[in-house]
């Protein structure tokens, strides 16, 4: 299954391909400055080619893809379980289904509206039992209770995620490698 060609992800891979301090910054484990990297040298861009949700949700998943892939961590992107589109799934869906807790369901919505949050969030915690392993990437701050990540020029919590989701997976003994030491 090919996935489409996207401007988004086409233009935030090309940055990352010509980049000569990205490389670096992966083998030392800055992911958040990688992140801030990309934040700061593509973000107007990048949102100027869509709308800003949209823009941000794009963005936010091809990062995710690539710093996930990068970091070591096993996840699953893109799939559906149960009749729910995931957008993705650390570690898998096998541990979601026999252990929730030892699971992560990051969403990307791709809307600021507060109703199609919800009903996302809604969705998933039909399949995802422990709440606050529910997190979502946004890019602006929405009234929720799940802990959530911006993505945006201004008040970016987005680049702690790879940290938490280490985090996460070394707590909870998901990652196999144990390569990010927190």
């Amino acid at each position: 299954m090919q996935e489409e060609s996207n401007p988004i992800k086409d233009y935030l891979f090309e940055y990352i391909k010509n980049s000569t301090n990205i490389p670096e910054l992966i083998a030392n484990k800055k992911f958040d400055v990688i992140i801030n990297e990309i934040i700061e040298n593509c973000f107007d861009k990048i949102i100027s080619m869509d709308a800003k949700d949209i823009a941000v949700g794009v963005l936010a998943t091809g990062m995710l893809h690539y710093l996930l892939t990068n970091a070591l961590l096993n996840s699953q992107r893109k799939i559906e379980h149960m009749g729910i589109e995931l957008d993705i799934v650390i570690p898998d869906v096998k541990t979601l289904d026999k252990d929730p807790k030892k699971t992560l369901l990051i969403c990307i919505p791709m809307s600021s509206d507060i109703k199609i949050i919800k009903e996302k969030i809604s969705q998933l915690e039909k399949i995802q039992s422990i709440k606050e392993n529910i997190w979502l990437v946004l890019s602006k701050e929405v009234p929720i209770t799940q802990k959530s990540f911006i993505l945006s020029k201004e008040n970016n919590s987005f680049s702690k995620i790879i940290f938490e989701i280490a985090q996460f997976s070394n707590v909870h003994g998901t990652s196999k490698f144990k390569i990010l030491r927190i």
